[in-house]
């Protein structure tokens, strides 16, 4: 039997579900991280390509949309009523299922706290302590920092009709926020993604880091662990928020076997799958897996009610867009040029804005 060709994002977070998959069923074509894996899909899927199975992101799915096969007359509707049904929605654009949810993605803030004794509680507190705070250099992790920034201070990316409204004191300051919080923190910090991140709080280069909780795995882990804690993500004036989503899976218009790749998402989106994302510390989209998760501590223990918390009040997502990668893609090269001092926070907004308005048709 032909193994399915499929598509994976690819590190620490992610790996561990992966020994699920026999690769006598399944070949992995593309295993990247998920900037690489979408240009790698686009080009396979827009040449094409057979693909049978991706791994894609509710706030990417749209930009995918030609080549994704609906699902709802697919999926067995008992595995999505065991799902969140916040994480169901956020996979649907244009009326359509268009992938299903395997985690919610929300950060907490971990402070090695033998380096920072008094935790801050807001960007403010933040700013003022000096403290050497981590956050991604590039890519969508930077420019989802910056959205938080922005809607914590009151401010918005898009209209209640989807046009972009980038260009405001808002999102002037919350560029000169992230300016001043990168000039405490390693010089190389402009060329970090997640892991790198992590690995700076770890190796005790930084003091304190936003972390997804699929990278919590890592930290239970290190020698560090005992002077790690988890504390509530910093808040701007109008309220404490995490930009939030759900990594997912989809089958391509190109499957030439829907119905075991439609086997495999099953597999991939379950209690099984659940149970390992969860052992890494992930926030599996299986609502009942997760709601049952027992605490190895009381560190883990505050860690999920942080978390769940933040599942609960804090999370902001995107509004769907099947342009949104070319957006995000210009907008986190303007933060990155003004963290360099390339430009200044002005004329960053004016460029984002600038791009948002031609790939959006605004």
């Amino acid at each position: 039997m032909t193994p399915l060709r499929v598509a994976l994002v690819g590190g620490p977070m992610y790996d561990p579900m992966y020994a699920l998959l026999d690769p006598r069923e399944a070949e992995v074509v593309v295993h990247a991280d998920h900037p690489t894996l979408n240009r790698r899909v686009a080009e396979l899927l827009g040449n094409g390509e057979r693909l049978d199975l991706i791994s894609t992101h509710a706030k990417y799915a749209p930009s995918q949309a030609r080549w994704l096969r609906p699902l709802d007359d697919l999926v067995d509707p008992a595995l999505l009523a065991e799902l969140a049904p916040r994480a169901v929605a956020l996979c649907r654009f244009g009326g359509a299922l268009l992938c299903v949810p395997r985690n919610v993605d929300v950060r907490v803030l971990w402070v090695r706290e033998d380096l920072c004794p008094t935790p801050p509680d807001t960007w403010q507190d933040l700013l003022a302590s000096g403290a050497s705070f981590a956050f991604p250099g590039r890519e969508s992790g930077l420019f989802g920092t910056f959205f938080e920034l922005v809607v914590g201070s009151g401010g918005r990316l898009f209209d209640a009709d989807g046009r972009p409204t980038l260009d405001t004191p808002e999102a002037e300051q919350a560029i000169a926020t992230l300016c001043a919080l990168a000039s405490h923190a390693p010089r190389e910090l402009v060329d970090w993604h997640y892991d790198q991140v992590d690995a700076a709080l770890l190796d005790g280069r930084v003091a304190m880091a936003a972390a997804w909780p699929g990278g919590y795995g890592a930290i239970r882990r290190s020698p560090h662990y005992p002077n790690l804690a988890p504390h509530p993500y910093p808040a701007g004036p109008r309220g404490r928020f995490t930009y939030a989503g759900a990594h997912a899976w989809a089958i391509p218009t190109t499957c030439a076997d829907p119905e075991r790749a439609l086997s495999l998402l099953h597999r991939l989106a379950g209690a099984e799958a659940a149970r390992r994302e969860l052992a890494n510390g992930g926030v599996p989209a299986h609502a009942a897996t997760f709601a049952t998760a027992p605490p190895i501590d009381d560190k883990d223990a505050r860690r999920l009610a942080l978390t769940r918390a933040a599942i609960d009040t804090q999370m902001i997502t995107y509004p769907p867009h099947a342009t949104f990668p070319a957006l995000e893609d210009a907008g986190w090269h303007a933060i990155r040029d003004a963290l360099i001092g390339s430009c200044s926070p002005a004329a960053a907004v004016r460029r984002i804005q600038t791009v948002a308005e031609e790939v959006l048709g605004s």
